[in-house]
């Protein structure tokens, strides 16, 4: 069967006809979801195996495109998403600019499959396909996380797009959840001296600048610079919460000769937060019936605050032997600190007295470094009279943490009256007691891969990863060395059933070296099992629209759930055994003329070995969809909108008491107009019927959503 060409059918490439050709590879496709349950089970795994899905960040040239050509989030390999035998979205500049995506939490609100779990003002965890989201990456490179989740508001200021690479992403990510790696590129250089500003104001007194400058250094261009710096300050629909951030990136890129290029940048990001939440508003009473409190209660103390900084500097040397190999090597480099006094508030409160609260205040400070060094060689090679690509590479990095908890005089005072939640309670002494972690993660891996162009319409991606993970040190009194290891395979085909539509399928283990801790104290052994994905891709328009549809099947072994606190707060964990399976549909880039638009919907279910539905606080239906039109007639004017919606939630806390949250959905406006060819305007809407819903079940305490708000900015670009 001759290869797929790459010319584009005249009748399909007129713009009024690109909804039909959606409508046809959406309906390659509709057999999907119920195929989940003619996957083969994926085998039990063992104690050395593990599995991830992918998340990624990368460039776009198409300044206005809501879907990527190109990634090589998945395998090293700089491939079409229709040529990557593992599902990929894509969230581009564009679309964080429409919609005012400006950190990451936003940015994986509108991405196929992921959950967003909000369970502080500045704590997150990220989940997929069941399982927690682990691994973020920066142009590629990167660890999983070793000191749990993400603190702060990362910006997406710095970034030009995110790629997500849902499934099993054993190649590049060595070890991690089969949910997702995400992965920041980072904005480099471009031609010739580009800038861009922008003031937005928006809702609860929030104001935000932003500036980003591309410029050569050289005269002949062989040296170039980019600088981005963000301010953002304001207050919030929070009581007495009020958060501030400044980041300030720069990069030079140099052409130390045609053949080799050598990339140094740093990144520095502050967030300030006054009135900042350590835990969340409690959501039963004592007789079992849920609370319902003004979306703005905050349990913050007057005096609370949280600071985080993180500073980090990378370098990259990138060299062209010849036409077939190349060769790539980084430096990286990362310190983050934090420093805060918190007040804790535990407890069940009455539902006549509103008493049964109890304070918890401690002052926390942490220092948590990072060095990661990484090298990978691209390269071709002939087998059996064709081609093949081979990519090969070595990863090693150094995690250290080191922190401090100093309890707060006053634990166990009562707060009855409701002054849990008017800030009033008096900042303590800080001296009743301290305690803390220090410990160190070290981890190598390598990796070989190949992409065997086995016909002009089928190629095979086959490789594997081994990984050695060892830790040392403490956590809170409690032991964290171990030393874990394994190789884990990986395969994946892609079959060209025309010129547009391609069917593939993927294999990979898993393994997850873990340090949780049971209620014994004793560290978890590293989760492990296998994963398979199979799918249907369709490519129209010259990539300009991507269209996908996969069923998955997940078995995993062992895995770190919370499974209580003890007495002195402290969180332990079980093992727990689950099989996640399910569906999913995403469709990204441009339906028509000015018409672009980047939805999916994704349907899973999760068991554990009972047969029983597992990990219920994460929805097992998910909706979202965000699309923007330039208005024919009146091509200065741009509208759009975006919708997200989940089903229903719960959190089975004892026999007695088990917390819920109702399916809900959101909507977003926007509009914006060019004033002119360098300046434009534009207005986002946002909750806009003003729905009120919690933002998570992960814990037994919980926040509300804000509720309806907006913002305008004004933007200028040269």
């Amino acid at each position: 069967m001759p290869g797929r060409s790459r010319s584009v059918s005249p009748s399909l490439s007129t713009p009024a006809l690109r909804p039909l050709a959606l409508a046809i590879s959406l309906a390659l496709g509709a057999g999907l979801a119920h195929a989940a349950d003619a996957l083969p089970d994926a085998p039990a795994g063992n104690d050395d195996e593990a599995v991830m899905q992918t998340i990624t960040v990368t460039g776009q040239n198409d300044d206005a495109a809501y879907t990527a050509r190109k990634s090589a989030s998945a395998s090293k390999f700089d491939l079409s998403l229709r040529d990557t035998p593992q599902s990929v979205s894509v969230v581009t500049r564009a679309q964080m600019d429409d919609f005012r995506l400006d950190n990451a939490s936003k940015v994986l609100a509108q991405t196929t499959g992921v959950t967003v779990e909000a369970v502080e003002t500045d704590r997150s965890y990220y989940t997929a396909r069941g399982y927690d989201i682990t691994n973020f990456q920066y142009d590629g490179v990167g660890i999983p996380f070793v000191f749990g989740n993400v603190m702060g508001d990362l910006d997406t200021a710095v970034f030009e797009r995110v790629d997500v690479v849902r499934g099993a992403n054993g190649l590049i990510s060595s070890t991690g959840n089969p949910s997702a790696t995400i992965n920041f590129v980072r904005k480099r250089p471009v031609a010739g001296l580009t800038a861009s500003a922008a003031v937005t104001l928006g809702s609860w007194d929030t104001r935000r600048f932003d500036a980003d400058v591309s410029t050569p250094l050289s005269a002949d261009g062989k040296v170039a610079a980019r600088f981005v710096v963000v301010h953002q300050e304001g207050n919030s629909y929070l009581d007495r919460y009020s958060p501030q951030k400044d980041v300030v990136y720069g990069v030079v890129e140099a052409k130390l000769t045609p053949d080799t290029t050598l990339t140094v940048g740093n990144t520095y990001q502050k967030n300030q937060e006054r009135g900042g939440m350590w835990g969340a508003l409690p959501l039963s009473y004592t007789d079992g019936t849920p609370t319902n409190y003004p979306i703005s209660t905050s349990t913050s103390a007057n005096w609370s605050r949280w600071n985080i900084k993180t500073n980090n500097t990378f370098a990259e040397l990138a060299h062209q032997f010849n036409q077939d190999w190349s060769l790539k090597s980084t430096l990286s480099y990362t310190r983050a600190t934090s420093d805060s006094t918190l007040l804790y508030v535990y407890g069940t409160p009455d539902r006549a007295t509103g008493d049964g609260l109890f304070s918890y205040p401690s002052a926390y400070n942490s220092n948590n470094g990072q060095v990661l060094a990484d090298i990978s060689a691209n390269g071709k090679f002939m087998l059996g009279g064709r081609k093949h690509d081979i990519t090969l590479g070595l990863g090693w990095s150094k995690s250290t943490l080191s922190d401090t908890s100093h309890y707060g005089r006053g634990i166990g005072t009562p707060l009855p009256n409701g002054t849990a939640f008017d800030g009033s309670y008096p900042e303590p002494v800080f001296d009743a007691s301290t305690d803390g972690s220090s410990y160190t993660d070290k981890r190598k891996n390598a990796f070989v891969a190949a992409r065997f162009n086995l016909a002009d319409n089928t190629k095979l991606l086959a490789g594997f990863n081994t990984v050695k993970a060892d830790s040392s040190g403490t956590a809170y009194g409690v032991s964290q060395a171990k030393s874990q290891s394994d190789t884990t395979p990986y395969a994946g085909l892609v079959y060209d059933i025309n010129r547009h539509v391609s069917a593939y399928g993927s294999y990979t283990g898993i393994f997850n070296p873990q340090s949780s801790i049971d209620a014994r104290g004793q560290t978890l052994a590293a989760a492990t099992g296998k994963s398979l994905e199979a799918g249907l891709k369709s490519e129209w328009f010259d990539g300009k629209l991507n269209l996908s549809g996969a069923v998955f099947k997940t078995r995993q072994d062992n895995a770190a759930e919370v499974a209580g606190t003890t007495a002195d707060f402290k969180t332990f964990y079980k093992g727990v055994n689950s099989e996640s399976k399910g569906v999913e549909f995403d469709v990204a880039g441009e339906l028509a003329r000015g018409w672009q638009a980047n939805a999916g919907y994704s349907q899973l279910r999760i068991t554990g070995d009972d047969g029983q539905d597992a990990r219920t606080f994460i929805p097992r239906k998910q909706f979202h969809l965000a699309s923007t039109y330039r208005v024919a007639g009146l091509p200065a004017l741009k509208v759009g909108a975006s919708l997200s919606w989940q089903d229903a939630i719960y959190n089975k806390v004892s026999d007695a008491l088990t917390l819920r949250q109702g399916s809900y959905a959101q909507l977003g406006l926007l509009a914006s107009y060019d004033i002119s060819r360098n300046v434009s305007l534009s207005l986002n809407l946002n909750n806009v019927t003003d729905n009120k819903h919690l933002t998570s079940l992960y814990w037994t305490q919980a926040l509300y959503a804000p509720g309806r708000n907006g913002s305008a900015t004004l933007s200028w670009k040269y």
